[in-house]
């Protein structure tokens, strides 16, 4: 057989082995487990870290203001040193919507070694545990909940007994772009973190989202969060890691009621939100992010390479290699076909999944380049250096 024909068989052995040996990454059932409502409803606080984001609040924070949480819960804003007038802009949405109490902060300028929105969280987290409360709800600026959504939260994490609850939020999907990119956004994670895999015990796998997170205030406490992941780029995964050495239960799936209302109209947009963090996903290692390259080109983009050699005449080994990419085209397409469905999209995206992982290919080959030139992670504008020695990996 041709040399083709190898690397197309191959590619349709591993999508076997991933349709059914990845802790069925693909399907999308994973949602808010049961819920009981607690005879006495704990005490919650909501810490949202913001930076620059003027734009979204009017559709985010009124949504936090009007939760129907029957027990007593608050609202940390902390307003990182934005310029767009954030800050300002949540005091006046306080003042009109009349729900949850609202605290606006600035925790200043950030001491060395502080990632992210780390650093917005420590400050948010340190105030919130004045008023005692029994869980913590970290939440970003762009994530708009329903009404229910604490509740619905606090309920989940005490009927099953779990110390860290995380959504990942449903990612807005309206341009283009958004349709292309987005939806394989969470295809890959899940891939990555198979969510069965983290919320069953043992658990295989350990991850979070961190765009909604209810967190058990002792538990964080036990797991010196956030002080334990302040060097973290990926925080979210990072606390979950902190949680579970600290002895705490945690699980992972995907929202109904929890939506992020951030636009990303263009392909730069996405582009940054991907290259941000994918080389340090590959704990900024050549090695992996080589064997990520080949990995990707032979799972992803060889079937429709070899059915495309197939039609040529006069190629090798064309016909069989032809019929082993289509085979694992086609098994490809039909497992990114469920979270097409839960972002309601036309199934006809599916076949599509090879450009777009080619597009996350030169994303974090972009990542890599990035970080070689020094330019280290960014924040919302923010630069910073990665530490040698990092406590998410």
């Amino acid at each position: 057989m041709s040399p083709l024909a190898w690397i197309a068989l191959t590619s349709l052995a591993a999508w076997l082995w991933l349709l059914l040996g990845q802790g069925f990454f693909w399907r999308t059932d994973q949602r808010l487990p049961r819920r009981t409502a607690p005879a006495q409803w704990p005490s919650v606080v909501v810490v949202v870290p913001a930076r620059d984001e003027a734009a979204v609040l009017p559709e985010s924070l009124p949504s936090l203001l009007r939760q129907t949480y029957p027990g007593r819960a608050a609202v940390v804003l902390v307003d990182d040193g934005s310029t767009d007038g954030t800050g300002e802009l949540a005091r006046k949405l306080g003042e009109q919507y009349d729900g949850l109490p609202l605290t606006v902060t600035s925790p200043g300028d950030p001491e060395p070694g502080w990632t992210g929105k780390l650093w917005s969280l420590r400050h948010g987290i340190a105030l919130a545990r004045a008023l005692r409360p029994d869980y913590l709800l970290l939440t970003d600026a762009d994530i708009a909940h329903e009404p229910d959504s604490l509740s619905e939260l606090v309920a989940a994490a005490n009927a099953n007994g779990l110390d860290m609850v995380s959504q990942m939020a449903r990612l807005r999907v309206a341009t283009g772009w958004e349709r292309l990119v987005v939806p394989a956004f969470v295809y890959f994670f899940a891939q990555l973190y198979p969510f069965r895999w983290i919320n069953r015990e043992p658990a295989r796998a350990t991850a979070a989202a961190g765009g909604c997170v209810l967190l058990r205030t002792e538990t964080a406490e036990r797991a010196g969060i956030p002080e334990s992941v302040r060097q973290a780029v990926i925080d979210d995964v990072a606390v979950a890691r902190a949680v579970r050495r600290a002895g705490g239960r945690i699980w992972l799936g995907l929202a109904e009621r929890v939506d992020s209302v951030r636009p990303y109209p263009r392909l730069a947009d996405l582009w940054r939100m991907v290259s941000r963090s994918a080389y340090a996903q590959l704990r900024h290692s050549p090695l992996l992010l080589a064997g990520t390259v080949a990995g990707l080109a032979v799972v992803y983009l060889s079937p429709p390479v070899a059915v495309y050699a197939a039609v040529l005449p006069g190629v090798p080994g064309s016909a069989v290699a032809g019929w082993a990419g289509l085979l694992a085209w086609a098994v490809m397409a039909a497992t990114y076909v469920p979270v097409l469905r839960y972002y309601r999209q036309t199934l006809w995206l599916a076949p599509t999944l090879p450009f777009t992982a080619l597009l996350y290919l030169l994303m974090t080959v972009d990542s890599a380049v990035q970080h070689h030139r020094g330019r280290g992670a960014a924040w919302k504008g923010r630069t910073y250096s990665r530490p040698e020695a990092a406590p998410d990996r």
